[in-house]
This record gives structure tokens, C-alpha cells and sequence, in this order.
């Protein structure tokens, strides 16, 4: 694996131009799953989680401020943002701006090409991206732990997404009396051994979610009587995982990160009222990846909050995996992903 996928990509704020920076940010696929939060305002969440930055799908935001504007302005793909896109976007900002002691307001322009709300870590890049670009924005002049610390209080997994490669998001052990510049939950770099890996991603519905992670998650800490054993035994797929990566063995990577989806999705289907995101595509791709291993194809799947699925496999495989994903779920689409890169700033003088 390049060394450039395991450290932060992030520019001084010098390559924007003063009160506007634009930034791009990429999603990543967690391994060790975050599900569940021990504190809703701070984003802590309950245990550490692990993942892949990709080198798809990435999010580039612009933020511009505005000296005279009385309210934010947020457009997502072109389209004026409303309702919860919104709201979240502008709490965030008016975190950068408690931070840098500036009272403008900002005009936000975001650009996705990861489908929003299925799944597929949108807010991850999104938030990355909001991140660098409004604290470059607002001259904060954060180094690459205050980013990740101030991406997770837009979306917990855009913590990782500051980074490239593999990285590890603390939980941190703080309660909500501290303050957020002191708060020990962040994400880092994880070294990794000798890898090629490929995630092939299926999107058998890009549509948005019926419920939304956020209501899913806290359903599930609240009533599901299966997730205090899955958040303890997913403390041990941490330690094995980072073992696994240290090695360079992707065997060993694709068996815990598989058994740690379907254990957060079992949580899930215990909670009062169950939540079940897995749809019949879903698990007839599932049936696919377990062919696959019978074949002797190293491949290995993954699911987050939604019916997509990722197989983890080597790049070699990738499109051998990709074709087996393909037929198996027709009318899907399949991406190849590999490591991709940090969050960082583009030059605004072109």
C-alpha cells in the first residue's frame, strides 16, 4: 500500500483565497463498524471503529464567506439544501465560528457523487469536506487531529475520512464535561503490512434510507438487547483487525470485518421496533460472496447502515468479485474502489 493512504492529505490554508476554500474528501468503508453513540451532542461514540477511505465517490465542497449575508446559504448539487441537510450543515458552521471568534455567515456550495442517505457514507465525505473547507474558510488553521475532531460533530465517520487509507477512530473515554479541543475521540492513521485491497461496492438501491441512521442507531442502544455483547466482542475485532492489517493479511481482514456487519445488523433486527435494512438483493449478493470463497476467491462482505453491500477482496480479484456481484444482482451497479486519499484543499487560483 503507497504511503500517501496512510497519512492526512490536508493543504495549509494558504492555497485558498482569504474568506473562501474549497475542499475535497472521499467516504470510507468502516471494517470495525461504528453503531452507537454515549454522548448525542458530542458524538462519542461507544466503541473504536476502523475503515478504508476510498478513491470513489469524493465530495467537494466551497465555502465562501459572506460579510453582509444575515443566514447561510447551502446548496447541495445545485439545489438550495432544506429541512435536515440544512440544519445540520449550519449548526456545524456555527461550531467554526465559535472556534475562530467570526461572526459571518457562509455560502456553502457542495457537490456529492456518492448517492445521499443510502448507505454509502455520503455524510463522511461531506463533513471531511465541510470541514477543511470552512476551517480554512475561517482561518482556524487546524492541524489534521483538530480536523478529524471537528468533523466528528457533523458525522461521526467523517472523523476517518480527514484521512487516507486504513485509520482508526477512538472513542475516547471523555464525558460531555469536556471540551471539545481536549476530547480524546479522534481518528488516526493505521499502518498496514503488504496490501492491494479492493472494495467492490454493489449499490442495490441508492435510494434514501426509510429510516435514518441517526434513528436506527439510537433505536438500537436503547432496546436492542443484542448490542451490549456485539459492542463488547467488537472490541476484540478491533485488536484482531489491527493484527490482521499489521500483517498484511486480508484473510483475516475480510473474516472479522464480516462478522462485525452481520453482527450490527443483527443488533438491529432486535431492536423494539426491528430495523432491517437488508433487503432480498442484499442477501442474494451476500449468497454470491460465499461462492465466491468456495471457489477460492479471498472475498469478504460488509454492510453498513442500508441494503448496499462492499466485498473486500484483493485488487487482483476485483473484477472477477465484481462480475460474480453483477450477475447476481442484475440492474445493480458495481464500483471498484481501492485506498484512496485524505481530505484536503484545492486551489482556488486554478
Amino acid at each position: 500500500m503507497n504511503a500517501e493512504h496512510r497519512t492526512t492529505l490536508v493543504r495549509p490554508p494558504a492555497r485558498g483565497t482569504a474568506g473562501s476554500a474549497t475542499a475535497v474528501a472521499y467516504p470510507n468503508i468502516a471494517l470495525i463498524k461504528y453503531w452507537g453513540k454515549r454522548d448525542e451532542r458530542l458524538v462519542l461514540p461507544v466503541t473504536d471503529s476502523l475503515s478504508m477511505t476510498l478513491d470513489i465517490f469524493p465530495t467537494t465542497t466551497r465555502v465562501r464567506l459572506d460579510p453582509g449575508a444575515e443566514h447561510d446559504e447551502v446548496t447541495l448539487n445545485g439545489v438550495p439544501a432544506t429541512g435536515e441537510a440544512q440544519r445540520r450543515v449550519v449548526a456545524f458552521l456555527e461550531l467554526v465560528r465559535e472556534q475562530a471568534g467570526l461572526p459571518q455567515r457562509a455560502v456553502v456550495d457542495t457537490g456529492n457523487t456518492v448517492p445521499t442517505g443510502a448507505g454509502l457514507a455520503s455524510s463522511a465525505s461531506g463533513f471531511a469536506a465541510l470541514a477543511v473547507a470552512a476551517g480554512a474558510a475561517y482561518g482556524l488553521g487546524l492541524d489534521a487531529t483538530a480536523l478529524s475532531r471537528l468533523a466528528r460533530r457533523g458525522s461521526g465517520s467523517a472523523s476517518r475520512s480527514v484521512f487516507g487509507g486504513f485509520a482508526i477512530w477512538h472513542a475516547g473515554r471523555d464525558t460531555g464535561t469536556a471540551t471539545d479541543a481536549d476530547l480524546s475521540s479522534y481518528a488516526e492513521p493505521v499502518p498496514a503490512g503488504e496490501l492491494d485491497p479492493a472494495l467492490v461496492i454493489a449499490v442495490v438501491d441508492a435510494g434514501p434510507k426509510a429510516v435514518s441512521s441517526r434513528e436506527a442507531m439510537r433505536r438500537t442502544v436503547d432496546t436492542s438487547p443484542l448490542y451490549g455483547p456485539w459492542a463488547a466482542s467488537s472490541k476484540e475485532d478491533l485488536l484482531g483487525m489491527r493484527g490482521a492489517l499489521r500483517r498484511g493479511d486480508l484473510d483475516a481482514m475480510g473474516e472479522i470485518a464480516e462478522r462485525n456487519a452481520l453482527g450490527m445488523h443483527a443488533t438491529m433486527l432486535a431492536a423494539r421496533p426491528a430495523v432491517r435494512y437488508l433487503s432480498p438483493a442484499t442477501l442474494t449478493v451476500l449468497d454470491s460472496v460465499l461462492r465466491l470463497r468456495r471457489d477460492g476467491v479471498p472475498a469478504y462482505a460488509t454492510m453498513d447502515a442500508g441494503p448496499n453491500v462492499k466485498v473486500l477482496c484483493h485488487r487482483a480479484d476485483a473484477d472477477r468479485v465484481a462480475a460474480a456481484v453483477r450477475g447476481a444482482a442484475p440492474g445493480s451497479s458495481v464500483h471498484i474502489a481501492g485506498p484512496g486519499q485524505g481530505a484536503r484543499l484545492l486551489d482556488e487560483r486554478g
